[in-house]
């Protein structure tokens, strides 16, 4: 039984060590799913303009899409930033100025509703929160759409989801990820539907094809293109390459993300923005549309660890013509350090090297030319 402890306790240290999250990593007794709730729907959303656009007599011929990885930026009460959150972008807000602005947001932004996360038999889990104030922080940055589909939008239960979605509504931001839930919001006269996905049942399914077909081809009928955030892969600081296949996470499956990314594609998803393992990945061009296969960890906010490579962000624009063709594009390299988790530009350009790196080794004949100051072009 002493073994069976040490074992334990060892998984423990190396998931800490390598998937970045800080407190006592997850360590699971079965194989039963790890988060506990249910499967809330929303309707689909009206389509919009951004707030202060002006109408556009024509559709412009390109638009830029702006997009980064998880977003942690505390955990209340106790681990909160400086200045209530105040300020937190600024070293990297300049990096927003596109046409749509999207981020992953790896939290709840709630109050405490009470609920309590994860199954029984888990000796401990992690659960984030920011206060609903901090969806201002967002706006105030220049963030326009937030992704809630991945593995802490549930922390604080269905309460906590919803009131999520109000939080970011309030303060004048799109949100994407509930179960049949298409945003739509007009930019310089074009359409574009973001959808959200992940591996939980709340949340439009990555695993199940049929269904995720069904809601890119809704979507496409609302706009003119078709963006999907998704949330999967294996996490870690060793988990960079993009491999055929399921990837699977303590025994969650969390996707085949090359077969879900072409799938999608060819259901009338235009650009695809991945994030999930913790680092970033290679990028790849299937049928003219951008595939980013991960792009890591953005903001750790006191929650993520910073160490290396899983310190290591970007902020992706990508160029793309109304009826979602990909044009050219843009990575900005940015990293954080555990304690404060604040965004910074990445002078070194470390993340863009590693992508560079990824995407030669892993799509040697389907992936983008990126140059050495990360001008995204198609081979």
């Amino acid at each position: 039984m002493r073994k069976v402890h040490i074992a334990y306790a060892a998984l423990a240290l190396l998931l800490v060590a390598t998937v970045g999250v800080l407190g006592t990593a997850f360590v699971r007794k079965s194989a039963r799913p790890l988060w506990v709730g249910g499967t809330p729907t929303a309707p689909v959303s009206t389509p919009s303009a951004l707030p202060g656009a002006t109408a556009s007599a024509a559709p412009a011929q390109t638009i830029t899409l702006g997009a980064v990885g998880d977003i942690i930026m505390g955990n209340a009460p106790n681990a909160m930033p400086a200045n209530d959150g105040r300020g937190f972008f600024d070293k990297v807000k300049s990096l927003f100025a596109v046409d749509l602005m999207m981020g992953n947001m790896e939290e709840p932004i709630t109050e405490d509703t009470g609920f309590t996360k994860c199954s029984p038999e888990q000796t401990s889990c992690h659960q984030f929160r920011v206060p609903p104030s901090y969806a201002a922080h967002l706006r105030d940055a220049g963030f326009h759409l937030l992704n809630q589909a991945n593995n802490h939008g549930y922390d604080y239960g269905p309460a906590g989801y919803t009131n999520t979605q109000k939080s970011l509504t309030n303060a004048g931001l799109k949100y994407t990820g509930p179960r049949n839930y298409v945003s739509v919001v007009e930019v310089k006269g074009v359409k574009v539907a973001v959808v959200g996905f992940s591996s939980y049942d709340r949340d439009n399914s990555l695993i199940n094809f049929t269904q995720a077909k069904s809601v890119v081809a809704k979507a496409s009928g609302m706009a003119d293109l078709v963006v999907i955030q998704v949330h999967w892969g294996a996490e870690g600081s060793a988990m960079t390459h993009v491999k055929p296949g399921t990837e699977y996470f303590l025994g969650e499956n969390r996707g085949d993300p090359i077969a879900f990314s072409h799938t999608m594609i060819d259901a009338g998803a235009d650009l695809i923005i991945g994030h999930g393992p913790h680092t970033l990945r290679g990028f790849e061009v299937y049928k003219e549309r951008l595939i980013a296969y991960s792009l890591g960890n953005f903001a750790g906010g006191k929650g993520l660890k910073g160490d290396g490579n899983l310190g290591w962000g970007a902020v992706l624009h990508a160029s793309v013509k109304p009826d979602g063709a990909f044009v050219s594009g843009k990575f900005h390299s940015t990293y954080f350090v555990t304690n404060p988790g604040v965004p910074n530009p990445d002078g070194q350009n470390r993340g863009l090297g590693l992508v560079r790196e990824l995407t030669k080794a892993d799509f040697p004949n389907t992936g983008p030319v990126i140059s050495s100051d990360g001008v995204i072009t198609l081979h």
